[in-house]
C-alpha cells in the first residue's frame, strides 16, 4: 500500500484508498456502497482514465471485508470430541490433544466444495480418462488421493494455528497463540480418512451441513457466507491491468484467482506447440497413446490459497503471467489450478462471457447465486449476452454429429440414449433439406428465409419436439457425456466400467443445440417471440492443395500440368442461426440470483437503454465528470480538409477518390502538427484496406512515413502477431530515430480500440474518420432494429433507429477514450466528418458527456491546425518545464477538495433509490459575479447566516466527528458561504477545518465516520 493512503468511511465501510480519491472516484466507491449494503444494481459511467478501476476494487473488497467480519463477530467456537479408534491414538501424536480446539485467524473459511480434482474416483486415477474436452468442459480427473492432500496441508501449515486450551475459551487472551495464514482446514482428530469410522462421520457431517443450508434458505437462523466477488472484463488484456492496480491496493493479499483459457494459461512444452491446444490436451488426459500430462498431476502444488501464498511467494495480487511461470517452474498445470483456486478465492477475475454463456458457467462449476457480479467495461454487454444465448452451425456440422451418434447406435454403445438423440439431429436435417427451396435472394450468392421463435416451435412440434421430448431428451445427452457406466455389484461395491463417448465437436453441437432449445421452451415458452431463426445459403471459396507427386511405374515422379499454388473451389454451405435479439434472456440467469450487479464504462450513455434492454432495474446511476482540467485536451470537429474539400464519411462519399486523398492529406498535416504516437480509426477494415491501396498509389503514404512510422490493424491473426505489432509501435515512439514517432492506424470495434491503454506519448493525438456506424444490410442489424421497432412502447425499448446509432457512439466514444488516461496525461481528439458541425443536436448527443462539453467545431481547416498546434506546443512546453524544474509539477494526486454539491449528495443516504445521479449544477442555479479581494476569489453580496442550518450525526460509540480533511473550492462558483467560518469552527473538532468560500451547499464527505454538513 501507497505510504499516502487514505481511509475513507461510506455507508458504514471503511476503504483504504492508496492516494487521495477523485471526486469521481468518491461518488463511484459511494455509489457501489451502497449498492452492496441495499441489494441494488448499480449502473456507473466513470471517464476512461479516472481511476474507476481503483475506485471499483476498494470499495468492493472493503464492503466485503467488512460483511465478513460482522458475520464472524456470533460465530461460536465448535469443540469437537475426537473418536476412541486405534487409529486416532496412535496418532494422537500428530495432532492437538483432545483438551484443545483450533481456530483461525480468518474466520471466512468455506470447507472446499467437490471440486473438479477431488470429486473424483480413486479407481480412475491411474486410467486418466476423464473429459476435458476444451477449456469449459469440467475435469473429473482425481488429481491425488485426499489422504495425499491432507498430508500436505498438514506439513505446509502445521506451524501456524491458533491453539486455544478449552479452559481458557471463556477468558480473555489463550495461553497459547499461533497466527493461521489463510482459510485451510487442519484435520481434526475425529476426521481420519483411513478410519472405519470416518463414513460415518462424514455422513453425519453432510447430514448436517444440509440441514444447515435448508434452514438459511428457509430464513432461518443459519448464518450465510460472504458473497464472492466476480469481477469481469471483456478481454485478458483488462484482466492484467486490473490485476497491476489490484497491487497497489490495501487489498493486494485478497485470495484470488483468474479463469483463462488453456490459450493463455497451458505450459505443457508439447501442446504449446500444437494449433489446437484443446484438443491436444484432451489426449494426454484420457492417456491416448501411453501418454499422460503429467502437469496435471502436479495441480495440487497450486491448487490452495494459503500454498500458492506462503509457500510460492505469490502474497500479493497476481496476473497470469505470474501463474503460467509459476506452473513451468513447478511443472504444475496452470489452467487447472486457476479453477482450483476459484473455490477459496475472495474475488474472482475472468473475461465476462464466462459469467454470461450458461454452458461456460456450468463447465466452469461457476455459482453465481448470492454473489457479487463487477462488469467492466461493460459498454458492449448487451451484444456479448445476445450472442451468449445465441448458436450458429453449419449443415455440415449438424450431418458430422448425425454420423457419429449413428456409428455409437451401430456399435451398440448406449443405443437407448443415442438412438433419440440421433432422430433429433435426423429431424433437423431434414427440415433443413426440406426448407432449402424456399429460400430469398437477399444479395449477391446470398439467399435466407427467417423465422420468428413461436414459428420454429410450430415446426419443432410437428417434428416431435416439444418440451415434454425434450427434457427426455436432455435426460438422454447428460446420459451418454457420462464416462463411467455401473454394471453391477462387485463384493458388495459398485462395478464401474468406462465407456466411449461422443468427440468434442459433436458435444459442442449438441449442448448449443440445447442451450438454444431451453430457452425457447423456458416459462412456458415466454422467449420464443425473443428469437429469429435463419437459415441461409453462401458461397466461400476454399484453396485445396494438389496431393503429392507419386512416382509412375519406373520411379520416376510424373509430373502434372497445373497450378502449383492449390486449386480455389467455391462451395455452397447452409448455415442454421437461432440469434437472440434480447440480451435480458441471458441476464435473467443474473439478475434472478445474485446480489448485485454493477456495470461500469467510460461510455455507457445513454444510460436508459440498459435497463430496458437487459431487464434489470438500476436504481442506482451516475455519470462521473473526468479528473483532468479542459487546458490538457483538444477536442474539435474537422468538416473540410487542407484543400477545402468537404468530409462526410457515408458510404457515397468514403468511395471516392477526392475524399480518400482529403482524408491522407489531412492526415499528413495531423503528423506534422503532433509529435509521438498519433492513433487513427476508421469505421470499417474495408475502407481501411481501400485508403492504404490509395494512399499507396498517390504517394501519400510515403509522405506520412517520412515524418512517421506506419502501422495498421490486421484484420484477423494469432494474438502473437498482434502483440509483436503492437511493440513495434511503442519501440517506434520511445525511439523514433530521424522521425518524429509513430502513426497507428486501426479500426473501431477492433482489437486496438479496446482495453488497450496509449499512455503519455503513446496517444498524443486520436483521430477518427467517420462515425462507425453498424452495416445496415447485415441481416442480424437488420432484424434486431425491426424487434426494437416491434417492442419499444410495450417493453420501452429504444426505437430501431435509436439503437441504431447508440452502436455507432458506443464505438465512437471507446476510440476517442484510448487517449487521456491519467490526470497528468494531455492529448487531442479530432472528429472528421462535417455532420458534427453541420447538425450537431443530433451528432453530438451521442458523445461522452465529458467530450462533449468539450467540443470546439472549425470552420476552417486552417484554423484548426494553427489551433492544434500552438495545443501541442504548450503541453510539450509545460512537460519540460516540469521536467527541468522550471514550474512545479502536476500533483499525480488531487490535493484536498470539495466535489460540486450534486456529486457530494451522493454521500448521503438517497431518500429516492432511482434517483440518478450527476455532476451538473442545480437547475436553478445562477452563479454570482466574483471579484477579486486580497487576493480571494470572493462573491458579492454575502448570504445572511440565518439563511443557513446545520445537520450533523455521531458515530454509534457517541463521540462527536472529525473531519479528516479540509473542505475546499470545487472549482464552480456557488453562493458565499466563508462568512460562516467561525460560526462552524466550534462544530467540528477539526482543528484546520476550512470553508469553501464558493458554495452554498457545504458537505463534509471526507470526514471518519461519514459525519455530513448540509446548508441548505
Amino acid at each position: 500500500m501507497a505510504a499516502t493512503a487514505v481511509e475513507y468511511t461510506i455507508g458504514g465501510v471503511k476503504i483504504q484508498f492508496p492516494c487521495k480519491a477523485y471526486p469521481s472516484q468518491l461518488a463511484m466507491m459511494n455509489s457501489i456502497v451502497r449498492g452492496l449494503n441495499h441489494g441494488h444494481h448499480c449502473l456507473l459511467e466513470s471517464p476512461t482514465g479516472s481511476g474507476k478501476s481503483l475506485a471499483l476494487l476498494c470499495s468492493a473488497l472493503a464492503w466485503q471485508q467488512k460483511e465478513g467480519m460482522s458475520h464472524n463477530e456470533f460465530k461460536k467456537p465448535e469443540v469437537t470430541t475426537p473418536c476412541q479408534c486405534a487409529c486416532h491414538a496412535s496418532r494422537g501424536h500428530s495432532m492437538p490433544r483432545s483438551g484443545y480446539v483450533i481456530t483461525f485467524a480468518s474466520d471466512n473459511y468455506r470447507p472446499r466444495s467437490s471440486t473438479l480434482a477431488s470429486r473424483l474416483s480413486e479407481k480412475r486415477q491411474a486410467s486418466l480418462s476423464a473429459n476435458a474436452d476444451d477449456d469449459f468442459m469440467p475435469d473429473r480427473k482425481r488429481i491425488r488421493s485426499l489422504v495425499v492432500d491432507q498430508k500436505v496441508l498438514l506439513h505446509s501449515f502445521l506451524p501456524v494455528v491458533s491453539i486455544h486450551p478449552f479452559d481458557d475459551l471463556q477468558g480473555e487472551t489463550p495461553i497459547t497463540e499461533l497466527i493461521f495464514p489463510s482459510h485451510f482446514l487442519w484435520q481434526s482428530p475425529s476426521s481420519c480418512f483411513l478410519c472405519p469410522c470416518d463414513g460415518v462421520k462424514r455422513g453425519a457431517k453432510a447430514a448436517e451441513k444440509t440441514k444447515d443450508k435448508d434452514k438459511a434458505n428457509n430464513g432461518g437462523s443459519c448464518k450465510k457466507a460472504v458473497p464472492k466477488i466476480f469481477f469481469g472484463t471483456r478481454t485478458h488484456k483488462q484482466i492484467a491491468q486490473i490485476a497491476h492496480e489490484l497491487k497497489r491496493t490495501f487489498y493486494t493479499s485478497t485470495p484470488m484467482t483468474i479463469l483463462s483459457s488453456r490459450d493463455h494459461t497451458c505450459v505443457h512444452p508439447e501442446v504449446i506447440q500444437h494449433t489446437n491446444r484443446n484438443e491436444r490436451c484432451k489426449e494426454l488426459l484420457e492417456g491416448k497413446n501411453g501418454q499422460t500430462c503429467r502437469y496435471y498431476h502436479n495441480v495440487h502444488k497450486m491448487r490452495d490459497q494459503g500454498t500458492l501464498q506462503w509457500v510460492h511467494g505469490l502474497q500479493q495480487a497476481w496476473d497470469i503471467e505470474e501463474l503460467v511461470r509459476l506452473g513451468s517452474r513447478l511443472r504444475c498445470c496452470s489452467y487447472f489450478a486457476a479453477r482450483e483456486l476459484m473455490q477459496e478465492a475472495h474475488i474472482v477475475f475472468c473475461p465476462y462471457n464466462y459469467l454470461l454463456d450458461p454452458l461456460i458457467r456450468e463447465s466452469m462449476e461457476i455459482n453465481l447465486k448470492g454473489q457479487v457480479v463487477v462488469l467492466d467495461e461493460a459498454h458492449n454487454i448487451e451484444d456479448c449476452a445476445r450472442d451468449s444465448a445465441s448458436y450458429t452451425l453449419s449443415q455440415t456440422q449438424l450431418l458430422a454429429a448425425r454420423n457419429e451418434i449413428d456409428g455409437m447406435v451401430y456399435h451398440n454403445i448406449r443405443p437407448i440414449h443415442h438412438g433419440p438423440l440421433g432422430a433429433f439431429c435426423c429431424s433437423l436435417l431434414n427440415w433443413i433439406q426440406e426448407s432449402c427451396g424456399a429460400l430469398s435472394e437477399r444479395d449477391y450468392e446470398t439467399s435466407c428465409k427467417v423465422w420468428t421463435g413461436a414459428e420454429v416451435l410450430v415446426i419443432f412440434h410437428g417434428l416431435g419436439i416439444t418440451a415434454d421430448t425434450f427434457s427426455v431428451l436432455q435426460k438422454h445427452l447428460a446420459a451418454v457425456l457420462e464416462k463411467e457406466e455401473r454394471v453391477g455389484l462387485v463384493n458388495g461395491q459398485e462395478d464401474m466400467v468406462e465407456v466411449p463417448t461422443l468427440s468434442a465437436p459433436t458435444q459442442t453441437v449438441l449442448k448449443s443445440l440445447f442451450m438454444v432449445l431451453d430457452f425457447l421452451y423456458r416459462n412456458n415458452c415466454s422467449f420464443a417471440e425473443d428469437y429469429r431463426v435463419a437459415l441461409q445459403q453462401t458461397y466461400v471459396w476454399t484453396t485445396q492443395n494438389d496431393p503429392p507427386d507419386l512416382p509412375d511405374a519406373q520411379g520416376f515422379f510424373a509430373r502434372r500440368h497445373r497450378r502449383r499454388q492449390g486449386a480455389r473451389t467455391k462451395t455452397l454451405v447452409y448455415t442454421l442461426s437461432f440469434w437472440c435479439l434480447n440480451p435480458a434472456v441471458a441476464f435473467t440467469d443474473l439478475s434472478g440470483s445474485v446480489r448485485t450487479i454493477v456495470l461500469t464504462s467510460g461510455t455507457l450513455s445513454p444510460m436508459g437503454s440498459f435497463s430496458s434492454e437487459l431487464g434489470v432495474n438500476f436504481s442506482i446511476q451516475l455519470e462521473a465528470s473526468h479528473v483532468i482540467s479542459k487546458s490538457q485536451v483538444w477536442v474539435g470537429t474537422l468538416g473540410n480538409g487542407p484543400q477545402g474539400r468537404k468530409l462526410c464519411a457515408t458510404f457515397q462519399h468514403a468511395e471516392t477518390f477526392a475524399f480518400q486523398d482529403e482524408v491522407g492529406a489531412l492526415l499528413v498535416r495531423i503528423c506534422q502538427a503532433v509529435a509521438r504516437g498519433v492513433l487513427c480509426f476508421l469505421p470499417s477494415y474495408k475502407m481501411l484496406d481501400k485508403l492504404r491501396e490509395r494512399w499507396t498509389n498517390t504517394g501519400l503514404w510515403e509522405q506520412i512515413e517520412q515524418r512517421k512510422i506506419i502501422v495498421t490493424e490486421p484484420r484477423g491473426g494469432a494474438r502473437s502477431d498482434f502483440d509483436e505489432l503492437l511493440q513495434s509501435y511503442y519501440d517506434a515512439i520511445k525511439d523514433p530515430g530521424h522521425r518524429d514517432g509513430a502513426l497507428l492506424i486501426a479500426v473501431c470495434r477492433g482489437k486496438v480500440s479496446e482495453g488497450l491503454d496509449f499512455t503519455d506519448d503513446n496517444a498524443r493525438a486520436v483521430v477518427t474518420i467517420g462515425i462507425p456506424f453498424p452495416n445496415i444490410k447485415d441481416l442480424q442489424v437488420e432484424l434486431k432494429m425491426k424487434y426494437n421497432d416491434q417492442h419499444s412502447k410495450t417493453r420501452g425499448l429504444l426505437s430501431g433507429s435509436h439503437w441504431y446509432e447508440i452502436q455507432a457512439y458506443r464505438a465512437l466514444n471507446q476510440a476517442l477514450g484510448r487517449c487521456i488516461r491519467h490526470r497528468n496525461d494531455w492529448g487531442a481528439l479530432i472528429l472528421v466528418d462535417d455532420r458534427f458541425r453541420c447538425n450537431p443536436n443530433k451528432y453530438i448527443t451521442g458523445l461522452s458527456k465529458w467530450v462533449r462539453q468539450l467540443v470546439q467545431h472549425h470552420n476552417t481547416f486552417g484554423g484548426a491546425m494553427q489551433s492544434l498546434v500552438t495545443f501541442s506546443e504548450n503541453q510539450q512546453g509545460a512537460a519540460t518545464a516540469r521536467a527541468n524544474g522550471s514550474c512545479p509539477p502536476e500533483q499525480t494526486e488531487p490535493t484536498k477538495w470539495l466535489p460540486s454539491p450534486s456529486t457530494l449528495s451522493l454521500l448521503l443516504p438517497s431518500t429516492n433509490p432511482t434517483e440518478k445521479a450527476t455532476e451538473d449544477p442545480p437547475q436553478d442555479f445562477t452563479p454570482r459575479p466574483v471579484q477579486q479581494v486580497s487576493g480571494q476569489r470572493v462573491l458579492d453580496p454575502p448570504i445572511p447566516e440565518a439563511t443557513t442550518s446545520y445537520k450533523s450525526q455521531s458515530d454509534t460509540q457517541g463521540r462527536h466527528m472529525t473531519c479528516e480533511d479540509s473542505l475546499q473550492c470545487s472549482q464552480r462558483n456557488f453562493h458565499r458561504c466563508h462568512v460562516m467560518r467561525e460560526s462552524w469552527r466550534h462544530r467540528c473538532d477539526c482543528e484546520d477545518l476550512t470553508l469553501c468560500p464558493l458554495c452554498f451547499r457545504l458537505i463534509s464527505a471526507l470526514c471518519h465516520a461519514s459525519v455530513a454538513f448540509m446548508f441548505y
